[in-house]
């Protein structure tokens, strides 16, 4: 009870004080964290959040602040985050969380706790980046707030530590983080190349509460102004032989075939009734690519026109559409064989397909409908000549009288014929619509296409980058004897009518200034060689990298026995560096056992069991010049393990002796 008593009555440990210089460690450090992933979030967020993490240590430089500012801060940024994401939860919305949270933790920071606190927070943002993005620059944003979070520990502990130590140089601290950082790598590395890729993922994430953009199974006017206006990449192609020109470059994607007026959506039932058929005979031409897809929160696969045969994990439909049989939420790679759209065709057309390829919704367009029955009228009933008559009739109109732009007014009730008749100008779903109403009101059978178009040949890595800006829609129309017949009334129009040119969106153009070219060219193939590299490194690869070595094709008991094997050597490797580290930390320490190593040589090593002070009497009774090594025995005791007030000049001095001592 006494003890107890006593104890109680003792003073608690007081918690060490925060200077300012590691203070400033720690913001530094913990706002190098967040940085890669406010990179992710939506711009207004980034803002937001950047603004108050800058601001918080300003309001509370002490680490003390009025609990109204908490307050107001805490429900401004969570309110923020909650309304943006529209109330869903998700890797998004968690990731957005976190970093309020952290943006917010400096203003408790008051001591060594804390600060080592917010610290050990502020790690998690590195980590939680790799939710949303994997790209190299989020890797190296977040390698080096890991580097500055460890470098700022470190500072931390050094504080306090033995207050005789005298404080590291920045650099030093951060060349201890990097020889730590080393000594883990090889077990990094051996975790990464060699442990068993499995074609199914072992766990999952949750989805994200914000979608990536991607082809829609809808188009309605207006709808494509913001994917159009997107740079982004949507996929690389890599040609294996001989590649199709680029203006022959249609990625067909979604097939739209139901027209209320205003909206094209795709009709999942047709694909059932639909059957792809080709004529007899291999096609002429036979394309064989590679294709890498950038992620998006959709199934739909996009291919050359016309995919061959559907490649492993997804179906091909009777419309020349291909679907992945999961969400393409990664980074996904396809290998496809396609063949021009001139070597296939359909022998026939189903009954119900047609009907619903000549389907208009009733009191829209009456304008379009009336030229298109005077059209049918002059052509004659319908058949392969007449019907391509029409056809070519529209395309000489448009290349005669329309512009392409993408600076278009919204359109009324009867789209269309305020498009052909009064506006005359748009961008390709203003085309493909009006040219697919147009055909269907002359009796032709007809649907829309989505995609993309061309594509952009990267010099540095011998690929084709389509961006999300190159989508594109165009029209099919079925002629008799030949089938579906891709007709792309964007393309009839005259050159010099179109006002927004391809060259004024190629990559690292601005302002009609090409003279960035190169270095996007150079970006976008590192980016595309770490998706090869390190992203796409599947269960393939990795067999490809073993008999690289020599290594046969192993099975899977195989490889684990490998890895394990791999691991453990790493894994004793570390250890012995470390604490070899450990042990020759000391430049005292190194001094002396360079010095028993020249002892050793004349058959007088001191075995690891063996005291210090033992080893000198024994050297002694052999050898009775030891006098000198007695001495420096002495003071190494004496300086290591006893407190001392010699200062450093004792320390070089002791040192020097220890390194000319010779026996």
């Amino acid at each position: 009870m006494a003890e107890t008593a006593a104890s109680r009555s003792a003073p608690a440990l007081a918690v060490p004080p925060l200077d300012p210089l590691s203070r400033r460690w720690a913001l530094a450090a913990a706002l190098l964290c967040l940085l890669p992933l406010l990179l992710q979030m939506p711009g207004s967020l980034t803002l937001g959040i950047g603004a108050v993490a800058l601001a918080v240590p300003l309001l509370a430089r002490d680490g003390h602040a009025p609990g109204w500012l908490r307050f107001v801060l805490i429900a401004a940024l969570l309110g923020t985050v909650m309304t943006l994401y529209g109330f869903r939860f998700g890797r998004d919305t968690g990731c957005a969380m976190l970093a309020t949270m952290l943006a917010l933790k400096p203003v408790e920071m008051r001591s060594l706790r804390d600060a080592r606190s917010l610290l050990g927070f502020a790690l998690f943002a590195p980590f939680a980046t790799f939710l949303l993005d994997q790209g190299p620059l989020s890797l190296s944003l977040g390698l080096a707030g890991a580097v500055a979070a460890l470098t700022a520990l470190h500072t931390l502990s050094e504080i306090e530590s033995d207050a005789r130590a005298p404080a590291r140089r920045p650099w030093s601290r951060l060349a201890m983080v990097a020889r730590m950082i080393a000594i883990g790598l090889p077990l990094a590395m051996v975790v990464f190349w060699l442990f068993p890729r499995f074609t199914s993922p072992l766990w999952g994430v949750p989805e994200r509460a914000l979608a990536k953009p991607g082809l829609s199974d809808r188009m309605s006017p207006g709808d494509w102004i913001d994917l159009i206006a997107d740079d982004t990449p949507a996929l690389r192609v890599t040609f294996f032989g001989e590649a199709p020109a680029q203006s022959q470059m249609y990625w067909r994607g979604h097939v739209l075939w139901d027209f209320d007026g205003r909206t094209w959506t795709s009709v999942g039932w047709s694909r059932a009734i639909s059957r792809a058929r080709t004529r007899p005979g291999p096609p002429p031409v036979v394309y064989d690519y590679e294709m890498e897809i950038e992620p998006t929160d959709r199934s739909q696969l996009v291919a050359l026109e016309m995919p061959l045969a559907a490649p492993e994990g997804a179906h091909l439909y009777g419309d020349y559409t291909l679907v992945s049989r999961q969400t393409l939420n990664a980074l996904t790679r396809w290998r496809l064989r396609s063949a021009p759209q001139t070597a296939l065709a359909e022998t026939d057309l189903h009954p119900t397909l047609r009907s619903l390829a000549l389907r208009l919704p009733p009191g829209y367009n009456p304008r379009t409908l009336d030229l298109a029955e005077r059209w049918r009228r002059e052509a004659g009933p319908s058949n392969r000549t007449s019907d391509d008559a029409i056809v070519r009739r529209a395309l000489d109109w448009i290349r005669a009288e329309f512009v392409y732009t993408l600076e278009t007014p919204l359109l009324g009730r009867n789209s269309v014929d305020e498009f052909l008749f009064d506006q005359k100008a748009g961008f390709c779903e203003h085309y493909s619509s009006a040219f697919v109403v147009l055909m269907r009101g002359a009796g032709i059978p007809a649907r829309v296409v989505t995609g993309y178009v061309g594509g952009y040949r990267n010099p540095v890595g011998g690929y084709w980058l389509v961006r999300r800006s190159d989508a594109h829609a165009w029209a099919e129309v079925w002629i008799e004897g030949r089938g579906w017949v891709r007709v792309d009334p964007t393309a009839a129009i005259a050159p010099e009518r179109i006002y927004d040119t391809i060259d004024d969106r190629r990559p690292g153009a601005l302002g009609g200034f090409s003279g960035l070219s190169p270095v996007f060219d150079v970006g976008d193939w590192l980016r595309r060689s770490w998706n090869d590299f390190v992203l796409g490194y599947d269960a393939r690869r990795q067999r490809n990298l073993l008999q690289s070595f020599g290594i046969p094709d192993l099975d899977t008991g195989a490889l684990v026995r490998l890895f394990v094997i791999a691991t453990v050597l790493a894994m004793a490797g570390m250890l012995w560096l470390t604490t070899r580290q450990e042990r020759e930390r000391d430049p005292l320490l190194r001094a002396w056992r360079r010095m028993e190593r020249r002892y050793r040589k004349l058959g007088l090593g001191r075995p690891s069991h063996e005291p210090v002070g033992a080893w000198v009497e024994r050297i002694a009774g052999a050898r009775p010049d030891a006098t000198a090594l007695k001495e420096l025995s002495a003071r190494f005791v004496e300086w290591r393990y006893a407190r001392h007030h010699g200062g450093a000049a004792n320390l070089r001095a002791l040192l020097r002796d220890l390194r000319r001592h010779r026996p």
